[in-house]
């Protein structure tokens, strides 16, 4: 394909025109693989400044399961989950991640729904391009990058976007090869977060019902993210170092790996583990926290293994966009004065899609 140029040409380069001839295929980059490319295009090419720390991947220097697993049985005894409580309330606010397992949502379905969207993205480009585009207007689409024209660089990975929350996309709308199992997937994930919602106020030392309340948990976003093997892993990442903006982010992932936390001036990898959900607190939390909470930097490493990788993510956001956000004022003081200014859930937003996703956090820019 004539896309698919070798990344040492030195010949004069137009990445605009390169990228929109990419995007208009509509193919994504499973879309390239299949075609045979053995050489990745010039724009999926990152600076060494952002590779330079790849072979610190603990493929490479083994070491110990640092992001906690947290088990939540029993969590409705008493005893059970003040334990649980202080768990999460370490693993929030050390490293900004964690997983759980034994969190109720059926391994059926979970298994159904990664299914599913894996078969949505192995179909044919002439299938999947009737999703193709940009706008989020029917709350369903299917792209390549969602800052492809914007980032220094693009990321080896094709998405599946849904808008699950406060009303769900018109179900004639979500491809009908993963309908069902989305909406079934949904409906239990809506409920762990009700779930970990409160024990992340309880963590606080807030009522158990704030962030419900605040309508945190009612603007949610579903992704299915497909990492086909890379030919040149070397040369580019799966998802570019970033955090989430939100209040609260649930993945599952399959069992190729490749997600990694920062921690302790490195990387980390999230190991995966069967069943398991894997749990990070987004920019939001972090300011309602007051920084009690913390939003870790992570990324996607680009996947070099011959079976794809797959990913499903919910972003949970408040509602209610015009309402002002902050500091809880419960964890306020005059020892503990507010980190941050107040803002308003649309102009938070508009500056997070203002930047190219690379190691994009606004906590900064509201900080008093």
């Amino acid at each position: 394909m004539a896309m698919a140029t070798a990344t040492t040409n030195n010949e004069e380069y137009d990445r605009a025109k390169a990228v929109k001839h990419f995007d208009d295929s509509k193919i994504g980059v499973k879309g390239l693989v299949d075609s045979g490319i053995t050489t990745i295009p010039r724009f999926f090419v990152h600076p060494p400044e952002t590779l330079s720390d790849l072979k610190l991947s603990s493929e490479v220097r083994p070491g110990p399961d640092i992001i906690p697993s947290i088990d939540l049985t029993g969590i409705h005894s008493d005893h059970r989950r003040a334990v649980i409580v202080e768990q999460i309330r370490r693993a929030s606010s050390t490293f900004g991640f964690f997983q759980i397992v034994n969190h109720g949502v059926p391994l059926g379905v979970l298994d159904r729904t990664m299914a599913s969207v894996k078969g949505f993205h192995e179909q044919p480009t002439d299938i999947k391009a009737q999703f193709y585009r940009r706008g989020t207007g029917t709350g369903v689409s299917y792209l390549s990058n969602v800052d492809l024209f914007h980032s220094k660089a693009a990321s080896w990975r094709d998405t599946l976007q849904i808008r699950v929350g406060p009303q769900m996309a018109d179900e004639d709308q979500i491809p009908e090869i993963c309908r069902k199992e989305v909406i079934e997937w949904d409906r239990e994930i809506k409920r762990l977060g009700e779930l970990l919602a409160g024990l992340l106020c309880e963590g606080l030392g807030v009522e158990a019902k704030r962030l419900k309340e605040m309508t945190c948990l009612e603007g949610r976003v579903m992704v299915g993210h497909y990492y086909p093997y890379c030919p040149q892993p070397d040369l580019t990442v799966g998802l570019a170092y970033h955090t989430d903006p939100g209040v609260l982010t649930v993945v599952q992932e399959n069992h190729i790996g490749g997600l990694q936390v920062k921690y302790g001036g490195g990387y980390v990898d999230v190991k995966p583990i069967p069943g398991a959900l894997v749990i990070n607190i987004g920019d939001l939390l972090q300011i309602i926290s007051n920084e009690e909470y913390k939003s870790a930097e992570h990324r996607v490493l680009a996947n070099p293994k011959n079976e794809a990788r797959v990913s499903m993510a919910v972003f949970f956001n408040p509602g209610n966009r015009d309402d002002l956000y902050g500091p809880l004022p419960e964890l306020t003081s005059p020892e503990k004065p507010a980190i941050y200014r107040q803002f308003t859930l649309t102009d938070f937003m508009t500056r997070f899609f203002k930047k190219e996703l690379d190691g994009k956090s606004l906590t900064n820019y509201y900080k008093l």
